[in-house]
């Protein structure tokens, strides 16, 4: 074993036992800082050398598939990591900064399956986003900043409509974050001419029931999933965006008219996931759902502005109500 795999087993292995989901490499001339991203806080793990660390990203280049002789362009790759306890995918992101290439390292357990039931702070929250799943077609949209468990929240959603009815499953992902069984999963890899507009068009021959499309980030994409909506097929994805009513303005910009939204729309969810207090050591946060579907949505849509704290659906109004639950500290609902 080399010494740069060694420092990487290390690396990983202590990121896995704090329960990180990321890993950050900020490198300065002489010293390179790693962080941790620990329930959304960015923690310093240790510093090393910058020689060090070079010796690293090239160990990891090499190992993912990047190309080692690259370094003025942002790359992207896949490792494998096992414990004995799970199996991790790591996906691994370079970015060129003042002659040096800063790493990034997302750590995506594939064993760990939390089921709808432990995302939710709520019940009744699950509960309505269940119901979405019962229309044979239209579009279902999860939005919040990364890492906010929007890729999670879908995975649970398919598994726990599987359990019920063999659904023919077809997702398009960029990457795949988890392998999941009776799903046919495609790797979005616009080098290889598979981008999230073939990969609709194709998976549309095989007559899905459910498509899964990992997000929406433009304009065409926009369109067909949309257009896959309407043409009689469930359609869940996700978006970045600060709120529900942001979705909706989002979605316009992008092109999509009043009419396809009214057609199309099922329901919005924004997730926010908060640190809760609980005696089990295994979960540390749950999340938090606003939520715009029926004739709050049609409203929106229409380009009236609704307060979502009278609808008891605002983030605010469901802090206070956790606060006021004991589920979470004086100092979350503050964080706010």
């Amino acid at each position: 074993m080399t010494t740069a795999e060694r420092l990487s087993r290390h690396i990983i292995t202590n990121a896995i036992e704090n329960q990180a989901t990321d890993i950050h490499f900020y490198p300065f001339e002489t010293t390179t800082n790693i962080y941790f991203r620990v329930y959304g806080k960015r923690i310093l793990y240790q510093s090393i050398s910058t020689n060090r660390y070079e010796s690293l990203l090239t160990y990891y280049k090499f190992t993912s598939g990047m190309d080692i002789g690259e370094n003025r362009k942002p790359q992207n790759g896949t490792l494998f990591h096992s414990t004995k306890s799970d199996k991790y995918s790591l996906r691994l992101s370079t970015l060129p900064v003042n002659q040096l290439e800063s790493l990034a390292i997302r750590l995506l357990p594939q064993q760990q399956n939390l089921s709808l039931e432990q995302l939710f702070l709520f019940k009744q929250q699950l509960h309505t986003i269940k119901t979405w799943m019962n229309p044979p077609a239209g579009l279902i949209l999860f939005s919040g900043p990364t890492g906010s468990g929007k890729t999670t929240t879908l995975y649970a959603l398919l598994e726990s409509a599987l359990k019920d009815e063999s659904f023919l499953t077809i997702t398009l992902e960029d990457p795949i974050e988890k392998n999941i069984q009776d799903i046919l999963q495609v790797q979005v890899n616009e080098k290889a001419g598979i981008t999230y507009q073939t990969g609709l068009k194709a998976a549309l021959r095989h007559d899905p029931d459910i498509i899964m499309v990992g997000e929406i980030r433009d304009r065409e994409t926009a369109k067909f999933a949309f257009e896959a909506s309407l043409t009689g097929h469930l359609v869940l994805s996700t978006i970045h965006a600060k709120n529900t009513q942001g979705t909706i303005h989002r979605l316009l910009e992008m092109g999509i008219t009043p009419s396809e939204l009214e057609q199309s729309l099922i329901g919005i969810a924004s997730i926010q996931l908060l640190s809760i207090l609980t005696c089990n050591p295994t979960q540390k946060r749950a999340a938090i759902l606003e939520i715009l579907d029926g004739e709050l949505l049609s409203q929106v849509i229409n380009g009236i502005v609704i307060d979502l704290h009278e609808s008891k659906h605002s983030f605010e109004y469901l802090r206070r109500k956790a606060y006021i639950y004991g589920f979470i500290s004086k100092d979350t609902f503050e964080t706010f």
